[in-house]
């Protein structure tokens, strides 16, 4: 272990991440009944200019009259390179009461992004005298941001998350895509003739052309002690699409992923929470550690297998996620 201590982001439960409308009041008001642990308001990509200012004031009163349970509540702020932004920022700190948990930062390309929003936040919470401070959510969408990713997740001590936005993503750096945060058929391989057999069939197979870019999102969280999270899914009548989408990030080591439809919520609860017969072994491994603690031995067996730290750090991380979900 490095002398370098990493501060965690506060726990929170990252399983699924909802995307409402700021411009669809009645979205807002049922978006508190559904079971996902963290629900964006959204004032961005979601919203027509003509409806910002609409999208704006609806937003800040959902948040101060809708009961939103014990969710994680955020506001998905326009980009800087827009003249929204400053003021989605000040009206909705100065207004909002503060059940606000999270602002999430579109398109952040660079660490300045995140230090310039981070002053404009402190000014108003400063000035307003509010009593809980506002955490940051951070999109990577752009070759920019991923570019200086690192840097981007170390730039304030309000920043909890990274999330891969895999469509200003793609668009930023010209891959051609199918559905948003799918696979591409003409990303693959082909294997290689037979010496054997000329005439023999050649497979061809899919790859993952996301997978650099959310593994690279994922060290860079976690090497800041962030939550990462994937993001978007286009296609949201395909389960089956976006399920096999969430267990490949969720290998990868991302805590969650969007859901810009309903129907996505639970899939993604269901992908991120860990099954019980994981929980159990997770538990027996737990147990193993501690009776061989008592019996003064310096190693750890379980079913014949030895146990290393590596494997009861893991152990430790899905029963602390289960009784999160348990306390949900």
């Amino acid at each position: 272990m490095s002398f370098t201590i990493i501060e965690q982001a506060p726990a929170r439960l990252n399983r699924s991440e909802l995307a409402v409308p700021g411009s669809n009041a009645r979205a807002l008001e049922k978006a508190a009944s559904l079971d996902a642990d963290v629900i964006f308001l959204d004032l961005e990509d979601a919203v027509a200019p003509d409806e910002k200012e609409q999208a704006r004031k609806n937003v800040i009163a959902a948040i101060n009259t809708v009961d939103w349970g014990k969710k994680t509540l955020s506001v998905r702020i326009n980009g800087l390179d827009t003249h929204y932004m400053y003021r989605d920022v000040v009206d909705v700190l100065e207004q909002a009461s503060d059940r606000l948990d999270l602002i999430m930062i579109p398109k952040v390309g660079t660490a300045a992004d995140v230090y310039a929003v981070d002053m404009l936040v402190t000014q108003v919470e400063n000035a307003k005298g509010r009593a809980k401070r506002v955490g940051f959510e951070l999109i990577i969408e752009t070759a920019l941001g991923m570019a200086n990713v690192d840097e981007i997740a170390r730039a304030s001590k309000r920043n909890e998350s990274l999330h891969f936005g895999v469509a200003d993503y793609a668009a930023s750096t010209r891959a051609r895509t199918t559905v948003i945060g799918g696979p591409n058929p003409l990303y693959g391989v082909l294997t290689d003739r037979s010496d054997d057999d000329p005439n023999e069939p050649r497979h061809y197979h899919w790859g993952d052309m996301w997978h650099y870019a959310i593994a690279r999102m994922v060290v860079a969280a976690r090497a800041a002690g962030l939550r990462p999270v994937d993001g978007p899914f286009g296609d949201f009548k395909d389960a089956d699409g976006y399920r096999a989408q969430a267990n490949r990030a969720a290998v990868l080591g991302c805590e969650g992923k969007w859901a810009i439809h309903p129907t996505q919520v639970d899939l993604a609860n269901s992908v991120y929470s860990p099954s019980e017969a994981e929980v159990t072994k997770a538990r027996r491994i737990l147990e193993a550690m501690e009776q061989a603690t008592r019996d003064g031995k310096g190693a750890v067996q379980l079913d014949g297998r030895l146990i290393d730290i590596a494997s009861i750090k893991q152990a430790e991380n899905l029963v602390r996620k289960a009784a999160q979900i348990a306390g949900g």
